[in-house]
């Protein structure tokens, strides 16, 4: 699996704006200088959290981005499908929609467990969770397995 750009930069804008005053609507130049996130590319992005109910915007002199709802109700996993549409995909199929050749059917059943474990930690997350240093149980203990953090495996 592989996270894109516009999906890592997706979730920290939320991020950030988890993190800020709900009140207060930040400037998307501001989201991206803290970012250092492209301004233009990030403008994009905020519009696609737009469309999904993620962030809301208002125009003016005191315009800007913030969450559409409470940050414990927005899951990483919501972010990332609002920008890159869903998790796993197998050459642009859904696992569970794949067909293989006899003798080849456990790939299917293991697309749909990678698919499983990755909703598991994305779905499970919250924003406010993430912002809080909080994180699930289940995703410390993953990251805590020191082969978790061995590259090339």
């Amino acid at each position: 699996m592989r996270i894109s750009a516009r999906a890592d930069y997706a979730v920290r804008a939320a991020l950030f704006l988890a993190r800020s005053p709900r009140d207060t609507p930040m400037p998307g130049e501001s989201i991206a200088a803290a970012q250092q996130i492209p301004a233009p590319f990030l403008e994009g992005i905020l519009a696609a959290l737009r469309r999904a109910g993620i962030v809301e915007s208002r125009r003016g002199a005191n315009g800007g981005y913030r969450l559409a709802g409470d940050a414990r109700a927005i899951s990483v996993a919501d972010v990332i499908r609002a920008v890159d549409g869903p998790l796993v995909y197998v050459r642009n199929e859904r696992p569970s929609e794949l067909e293989y050749p006899p003798g080849d059917e456990d790939l299917v059943t293991l697309w749909v467990a990678l698919r499983a474990s990755v909703r598991r930690v994305l779905d499970d997350t919250s924003l406010a969770e993430l912002a809080e240093g909080d994180l699930p149980t289940a995703v410390r203990d993953l990251a805590d397995d020191p082969d978790s953090w061995v590259s090339g495996r």
